[in-house]
């Protein structure tokens, strides 16, 4: 045998064979690997006696959770669709409602067993959890690597990662979704009038039309203009639900358009992290079996990567957002709780500021470049980020994905960044 015939037969093993990779494989290892996300961090505190968890009243520990978690109620939004592993008790008078932050989303349902908490981990992605709602028992929360990944592990839904995802269904008047319409996978890209299906909506739009407050009748050809004007411009839900058995009474547009958008993000970096590191891990496992030095990185392994992390960059930078026609505004603190988040630059500009008139915020590049997560990518994600963003916020791009960047919002972008994340914004120069 030629001493080149066991490589190249390596080599085409490795590089040419169709992968298996699952998340639960090396390098990822998602279910037997420690997490170190923010309901982690709480969970330990609360088990050492440093955090208190208590039981309060019908809600049971979620005002407590949500306190620990620094989650705001100005966050919270209400689905009334059967869409839920708890749907048995979820129906148009008694919807799920869903609280978040910039790294944790959490579920509530009336009557329900536990609470549902989704975190991020900056290594590896969304982890779930459940909470018992019994007040006999201490709240902890337990992680759940299986039957949460049955509807949160989806090449359609979440990217083929495990990960949150907003969907807009066609609802019956039970809250069972009428998959027999269809139904759509909503992020910030979604045409207005598709959005919300299954979902209670509150705050004003214009003329526009969405899919929310509304049942749909069990009828094949269902008048869809006349059922979205039914819905449109509600800013009380007093008639629909009873909203003392919430902790707040709205369920805000302006929460909703950004969890849209914050989910999509969050399930490109998970994409972005593993694919970087399966394309990087095999590349070294391709040079020891040719016998060469692990490093640099083959083109091929390049171009993975920059396969991964594209459409992260696109998603950061809102490529592609559905342009509103008409100013929207919503009917709880929610805009202004997270705008004051910041940071801000010495201009009192911000990354968090909405615009809400044409496009959803001011400044076109995503608050989640501070989050953990981000930062939590792989170098080589990193260094092939920072080259594509060099590229776009110099102008240098011109592709229509980018059109919408106006010459003063790239400057902007730079310089707000040079002031409250200047190490990121060194490498995007």
């Amino acid at each position: 045998m030629s001493r080149f015939a066991r490589p190249t037969l390596l080599l085409l093993l490795i590089a040419g064979a169709p992968q298996q990779f699952t998340y639960d494989s090396p390098p990822i290892n998602y279910s037997k690997t420690k997490a170190a996300d923010p309901v982690a961090d709480v969970d330990a505190r609360a088990a050492a006696g440093k955090a208190s968890l208590e039981y309060d009243g019908p809600q049971g520990y979620l005002k407590s959770i949500l306190k620990a978690l620094e989650i705001p109620v100005s966050s919270q939004v209400l689905v009334f669709s059967k869409t839920s592993f708890q749907r048995q008790w979820i129906h148009p008078r008694a919807p799920r409602a869903l609280y978040f932050n910039d790294e944790v989303y959490l579920g509530y349902v009336q009557g329900g067993e536990v609470l549902e908490v989704a975190s991020q981990d900056p290594a590896l992605g969304t982890i779930f959890y459940t909470v018992s709602q019994d007040a006999e028992r201490r709240a902890r929360f337990v992680r759940q690597t299986d039957a949460c990944l049955q509807c949160h592990d989806s090449t359609g839904l979440t990217l083929g990662v495990p990960g949150v995802t907003i969907r807009s269904v066609f609802s019956a008047a039970d809250g069972q979704p009428r998959f027999n319409l269809g139904g759509f996978r909503t992020t910030y890209r979604s045409p207005f009038e598709d959005r919300w299906g299954g979902w209670y909506v509150t705050g004003t739009h214009g003329a526009m039309r969405h899919m929310g407050n509304i049942a749909f009748p069990d009828d094949p050809n269902p008048d869809l203009k006349a059922f979205r004007d039914k819905g449109a411009n509600v800013e009380s839900l007093e008639k629909r639900i009873d909203t003392d058995r919430y902790l707040t009474d709205t369920s805000d547009i302006v929460a909703l358009m950004v969890l849209e958008h914050q989910t999509l993000v969050h399930n490109l970096i998970t994409r972005a992290n593993h694919e970087t590191r399966l394309a990087v891990a095999q590349n070294d496992d391709l040079n020891k079996a040719l016998g060469v030095p692990l490093r640099p990185l083959t083109d091929g392994t390049r171009r993975r990567i920059g396969y991964a992390c594209e459409p992260l960059i696109e998603a950061l930078l809102y490529s592609e957002e559905f342009r509103l026609t008409d100013p929207v505004k919503g009917t709880s603190t929610f805009a202004a709780d997270f705008e004051k988040r910041g940071p801000f630059d010495a201009k009192g500009r911000s990354l968090r500021q909405f615009d809400l008139s044409k496009r959803m915020f001011r400044y076109p590049l995503s608050y989640l470049v501070y989050s953990k997560a981000f930062s939590g990518l792989p170098p080589e994600a990193k260094e092939h980020v920072a080259g594509r963003m060099k590229e776009i916020l110099s102008g240098r791009d011109e592709r229509s994905e980018y059109s919408h960047l106006s010459v003063d919002d790239r400057k902007a972008i730079l310089e707000i960044l040079a002031e409250t994340a200047p190490a990121l914004a060194s490498t995007w120069k």
